[in-house]
């Protein structure tokens, strides 16, 4: 029996399918661990595979794959260096599990399988894994660990099970994504795990960004009274190590990182900030060109791209039109400025003009309207997707959560491009966080310091300037009001009767649930962008496109 144990937790940005790539950043970790002294390195959930693999797991040669490659980092282990704990696929009598295995000298000496597959949300484990049994505890080096993976802690059984068949130390390896609040809510439910069993608990979470999904680190630790025994950082990759004894009441933490988190401002900019970096950067793009009309959105997007990526790998373009103002095109070039990017203007005039001469024989009879609104987005998005083919870059689209909502945005046009870091952003939480930007300058940030988007982008009415003296108002309610509203319909699924009663007007949230049921076609061809909330466009909220429900007041019920 052993009274101590140092215990290397490895938050790390797997890449999913990169298996060779995966083992290495393992074997690049386990030396960094046993240079620290440790015993085990702690890797996190389907590690191998990268998380989450999604339908690679029905492919029998991608888990064999995984398979492969955990026995090789297993063989590796003989030299008596610290022992693994890493997350793969497992196949084992014509299952497939999600699991862990403990790597020691020289074998895979345990297996645990996941339990409890998520299947909600971003979620889909039911389909491509089968639940693994009750586990016991795993013996290693005279300790008796208990292995939950990620969802297994979301509930009570598996951890009371691990507790009754003697487990000493809870180890949790997590492919847990973020979204806003989503700290308070694993501390939370790690403090009812710990307060249940009395043992402490060791929480390594994921790093990275994958397609929409967004994952922070901020891997922490427990002691057994519930209170706080590490914390490492958010969005920072890190091999930690933690000490640990055992005393007459158990084992405790004795050494380990105690960092503080950021607020909830600067870990949503973190994340799109981390996002849209992890995918240019896994998908093997040069860099990002976006166009940057003078707006917030776009000011915005240019802002985190070039936090993400640096100012030589982000391609801004002015597309004027003839109802672009001066100070849209004074507030363009300034932010563009102000952020040190290639900044081009490429009038798209002759090109609109083209397209409304080769259909005057069509239209010549009808007054204009959106559709020559229309034209005007979709030049502008033919122009930008016509850079990205000849130079290489990604195309960046600027959308906002309240626009994607209601529709306020143009197909083949401004929705063209192959991500958007504000998908799932409010219009009003955009102000807000530009204001937050041009105050701060966080962590792992590439771009400057002081004030990147100009004052007068914040202050001015929003519009999309596709007519004369046009403001977004004049067709949508403002943005503290339509975003309560979307809020209320998206995130928490409320009734017409209940959004009514918190003060807002009957006719205008009636209209506002249409519009959101009928852009649901737009959303469906829309761009990835990353996952801030809890109920973002795709994963979490899946609407049917032909539907012609619509909610009714009770009055109108009993009519």
């Amino acid at each position: 029996m052993i009274n101590e144990i140092a215990i290397a937790c490895a938050q790390l940005n797997p890449i999913v399918g990169d298996v060779a790539g995966n083992l290495a950043m393992a074997r690049k970790a386990r030396a960094e661990a046993a240079g620290q002294g440790a015993d085990l390195l702690v890797l996190t959930e389907l590690f191998i595979a990268g998380y989450t693999p999604e339908d690679l797991v029905l492919k029998p040669s991608f888990v064999e794959a995984c398979q492969d490659a955990v026995r090789e980092l297993a063989a590796d282990t003989a030299d008596g260096g610290p022992a693994v704990l890493i997350g793969t696929p497992w196949h084992e009598d014509m299952s497939t599990y999600s699991a862990v295995c403990l790597l020691e000298e020289g074998k895979v000496s345990a297996i645990r399988y996941k339990v409890d597959l998520p299947n909600y949300g971003p979620f889909d484990e039911k389909r491509v894994f089968t639940a693994g049994p009750l586990p016991g505890p795993i013996s290693f080096r005279g300790i008796r660990l208990g292995v939950p993976i990620c969802e297994d802690i979301w509930d009570d059984e598996v951890v009371e099970c691990l507790e009754e068949t003697g487990a000493e130390i809870l180890i949790v390896p997590n492919g847990s994504p973020w979204w806003k609040h989503k700290h308070e809510l694993r501390l939370n439910i790690a403090v009812q795990r710990v307060t249940e069993s009395r043992l402490p608990l060791i929480y390594v979470n994921q790093l990275g960004g994958q397609d929409e999904l967004i994952f922070d680190g901020a891997s922490f630790g427990l002691q057994s009274d519930s209170s706080l025994a590490f914390q490492m950082p958010a969005y920072v990759e890190a091999v930690s190590l933690t000490r640990w004894s055992r005393g007459s009441d158990g084992w405790r933490c004795t050494e380990g990182p105690m960092e503080t988190l950021e607020d909830n401002d600067a870990l949503i900019w973190l994340a799109c900030v981390q996002g849209l970096r992890d995918y240019v950067g896994k998908t093997g793009f040069p860099g990002v060109v976006l166009g940057l009309s003078g707006g917030i959105d776009s000011a915005i997007c240019a802002a985190i791209a070039v936090d993400a990526l640096g100012p030589d790998r982000v391609h801004c373009v002015m597309l004027p039109y003839r109802y672009t103002s001066n100070a849209s095109l004074a507030d363009a070039s300034a932010c563009a400025e102000a952020l040190g990017v290639r900044y081009d203007t490429v009038p798209i005039g002759e090109a609109v003009d083209g397209f409304e001469h080769s259909l005057k024989p069509l239209f010549d009879s009808m007054p204009a309207d959106t559709t020559e609104e229309n034209l005007q987005s979709r030049a502008r998005g033919t122009v930008l997707m016509a850079i990205s083919n000849k130079f290489g870059p990604m195309v960046v689209t600027t959308g906002n959560k309240s626009e994607m909502s209601v529709g306020y945005s143009t197909l083949y046009g401004d929705m063209n491009g192959g991500f958007n870091p504000i998908k799932d952003l409010y219009k009003t939480e955009v102000y807000r966080l530009a204001a937050w930007r041009n105050a701060n300058r966080p962590k792992g940030c590439i771009g400057p310091d002081g004030i990147v988007i100009p004052e007068t982008i914040l202050t001015k009415a929003p519009t999309a300037e596709l007519k004369p003296g046009q403001t977004d108002q004049d067709s949508l309610p403002p943005y503290d009001v339509l975003d309560d509203i979307l809020s209320c319909l998206v995130e928490d699924e409320m009734s017409v009767a209940e959004i009514v009663a918190r003060g807002h007007d009957l006719a205008t949230v009636k209209r506002i649930e249409n519009m959101l049921y009928v852009a649901e076609y737009k959303r469906r061809q829309a761009p990835p962008g990353i996952k801030i909330t809890r109920r973002n466009f795709g994963r979490d909220r899946r609407y049917p496109i032909v539907n012609k429900y619509r909610d009714a007041m009770p009055a109108e019920q009993d009519s």
